[in-house]
């Protein structure tokens, strides 16, 4: 069992000589490559989410038999882990850490703000993060900016990394919870507004949850936010102005 957890957690199309294949050779379908696959994939998990997604479903999407995926990627895995780095492709407006005159504040904010909008736009992306190393060369251009960015922050070098933890770990969470709740919104068909409005009228109404309703009633009003948008985004904004105040302190204190 020991072994099998090691292999586990080596493992990895990135580390394994296998994410640069484009096929296996000859007889492998016309039209079809490994790009093509990693779009269909992402496009699929998209529409119908991770736990519908499988090969046969993939073959169809791309109108080929399951096979015929398989003459570029080994299994499953491994295209799943492809996809991953293709959504983190998608991060092209990162700042550029090198820039001296930059505030490594705002830098901070835009890595951030990037960040949960791709978890909101892929919820299919957090599960996958925290299964797989999640090296490939797009994520490590992420992982490399962030890094670069809070070096410059003037923190010492043993808390640069538990600096990247509160503000990234924080952004994983609010943009996982954030990119379900909408997921979840889209299959009733309602707006985010309709959902939130009958969703606080039926707790408010519900014996085991009144209370809370009742006593929250002030904290919502001065959070202000006319759309549940609004509201995530004022969240958002104010505890990573949090964190970032945080740093600062701890800057100022070593």
């Amino acid at each position: 069992m020991a072994e099998t957890a090691k292999r586990a957690a080596h493992r990895s199309v990135w580390l394994e000589g296998k994410a640069r294949r484009r096929g296996r050779g000859g007889g492998q379908p016309s039209g079809l490559d490994r790009d093509r696959i990693t779009e269909a994939t992402v496009r699929l998990l998209d529409a119908e989410g991770l736990a519908k997604f499988s090969m046969r479903r993939l073959a169809a999407e791309l109108n080929v038999t399951a096979m015929s995926v398989y003459w570029y990627v080994d299994t499953k895995d491994d295209l799943l882990e492809l996809a991953l780095d293709s959504a983190f492709g998608e991060l092209t407006g990162l700042p550029d850490p090198t820039d001296e005159d930059a505030d490594w504040r705002e830098q901070l904010r835009v890595l951030a703000t990037e960040y949960r909008r791709l978890l909101v736009r892929h919820p299919w992306l957090s599960p996958l993060a925290g299964n797989y190393l999640n090296i490939g060369p797009n994520s490590v251009v992420f992982s490399r900016t962030v890094q670069q960015v809070v070096r410059r922050t003037g923190l010492p070098a043993h808390g640069i990394t538990g600096a990247i933890s509160a503000v990234f770990q924080f952004v994983y969470g609010y943009g996982t919870i954030e990119g379900h709740f909408f997921a979840r919104v889209a299959d009733t068909g309602l707006t985010p507004d309709e959902y939130f409005r009958q969703a606080m009228t039926a707790t408010a109404g519900a014996p085991q949850t009144a209370d809370i309703i009742e006593e929250s009633k002030s904290l919502m009003a001065a959070r202000g936010g006319d759309t549940v948008e609004e509201m995530m985004s004022r969240d958002f904004t104010f505890a990573l102005d949090l964190l970032i105040a945080g740093i600062e302190a701890m800057v100022k204190r070593g």
